[in-house]
């Protein structure tokens, strides 16, 4: 739900501060989460239905695209409270006028009838767990609706002197994690969707400005239950939480920088900056999930262009952390982003030549991921080399692995010529060609092109 605009102060304070290098080690993440691809599933577009149930029917395409990780919007209870002041800024701006929020919870125990009943979710879930997905549901445990159930439970929400609920930035009460009630009651929340559902882990919304113990403790009581339960913070502004309560973190400053250098014609350095900024703030060995659209943006072939688009996924798919496909992504859905429409996703035309082509360079994509541990647990190296305005360069490498990324950021022909030789071998993606001159390799690439190429390791 996040959007840095949108975050209150307490979790910017962090976001553009200059660090030494982070002397923590980040913890270990479950396999299945730190060599996955995510599919992000927003309920209300998936499908012209907005249900679980209509879902199930699509997991195995989700399973056949590559991805093995479904990402399910919120689903508990929202609330119908129709009182503007109690409206977010979006939900005000939205042409629908749609009160129901899945971010503004009326009952988290309860699921919305909008998209089902507890039978359709554990049916949704043993289907995902059928095609090999796991499945991990969005918590929104910072704020709630103005009819919530919590506002009846004594001191469960922040309360202004006259006794009145306090807002957050997005006009909903706040939680009160001061008590320890209301952390016990969100504990046991969680572990009622492990155990009723088998839900293989969270996503947490806006978890930077909940207090990290609280998420901690959390975690201990998950994992007693489920060893390999996985969390993602959404926050790219706190690295305590990679030490033990989450696995992965956001990335809202990485995808601001790609925005920079695709919409606004910033030089592609500011990318390795940004890297090489996250790599000094949070622990070492922190993943990051990279993600090119969200229900928080604009659609990402609408942002990016046809062609743009294949440059910003091919980087977010090699470089190190958790790639991301969302929602129709995959066919190069423009549908309009708006969380209170039910504006569907136009799976029709998902046989139409230009969107088979694309769903199949997806499928590809995901299997050049998948084909090589390197990309999951390697490290990278940035490259030098002589059009640093629009190319970004980088290796991935392990002990016996290693493999040159080089992608393009401009709609143009380039030619690239590396500070150092490289003996390459088989090309593993894009259509660029390299070739060794004057003990420099030079990389011819199309516009948004790139080159993906084993090299010989070090």
């Amino acid at each position: 739900m996040a959007q840095a605009t949108l975050l209150p102060e307490e979790a910017k304070k962090h976001a553009d501060a200059a660090s030494d290098p982070n002397p923590n080690a980040a913890r270990q993440a479950p396999d299945w989460l730190a060599k996955g691809i995510v599919y992000q599933l927003w309920l209300r577009s998936f499908t012209p239905e907005g249900t679980l149930a209509a879902a199930e029917q699509r997991m195995a395409d989700i399973a056949s695209l590559g991805a093995n990780i479904v990402y399910l919007s919120p689903v508990m209870l929202s609330d119908d409270d129709d009182r503007r002041e109690y409206w977010s800024m979006r939900q005000k701006a939205s042409a629908n006028c749609n009160p129901r929020n899945p971010y503004r919870a009326k009952d988290y125990d309860k699921i919305d009838p909008e998209y089902g009943d507890e039978k359709d979710l554990a049916r949704f879930i043993a289907t995902a767990h059928r095609y090999g997905l796991r499945v991990m549901m969005d918590l929104v445990f910072l704020h709630c609706g103005p009819n919530c159930t919590l506002l009846q439970k004594p001191g469960f929400i922040q309360r202004n002197e006259d006794g009145s609920p306090k807002l957050g930035g997005w006009n909903f009460p706040l939680l009160n994690f001061e008590s320890k009630e209301l952390r016990q009651y969100l504990t046991d929340n969680m572990v009622y969707w492990v155990k009723a559902f088998n839900v293989d882990g969270f996503r947490a919304d806006v978890s930077g400005v909940i207090p990290q113990d609280f998420w901690e403790d959390a975690r201990d009581v998950l994992e007693a239950l489920r060893p390999d339960i996985g969390m993602v913070a959404e926050s790219d502004y706190e690295p305590r939480e990679q030490l033990k309560a989450f696995d992965v973190s956001y990335s809202f400053k990485w995808y601001d920088t790609i925005l920079k250098v695709m919409c606004d014609s910033q030089p592609a350095t500011l990318l390795r900056e940004k890297w090489a900024y996250f790599r000094n703030f949070y622990p070492k060995g922190s993943r990051f999930l990279r993600y090119c659209d969200n229900h928080d943006l604009h659609r990402a072939d609408v942002v990016f262009g046809e062609q743009g688009i294949k440059a910003v996924a091919t980087m977010q798919f090699m470089i190190d952390g958790i790639p991301m496909i969302y929602n129709g992504m995959e066919i190069s859905d423009g549908t309009p982003q708006d969380l209170f429409s039910h504006w569907s996703i136009n799976w029709k035309a998902a046989n139409l030549p230009k969107q088979v082509t694309r769903r199949q360079w997806y499928v590809d994509l995901c299997k050049v991921r998948q084909s090589r541990s390197v990309f999951a647990n390697g490290q990278t190296q940035w490259v030098d080399h002589d059009q640093d305005e629009c190319v970004v360069a980088f290796t991935r490498q392990t002990d016996d692995d290693k493999v040159l990324c080089v992608v393009s950021m401009c709609n143009r022909p380039v030619t690239v010529t590396m500070s150092s030789c490289y003996d390459s071998g088989n090309i593993l993606w894009g259509d660029g060609s390299i070739e060794n001159t004057d003990g420099k390799s030079v990389i011819k690439l199309s516009g948004f092109g790139s080159l993906v190429c084993e090299v010989k390791a070090d």
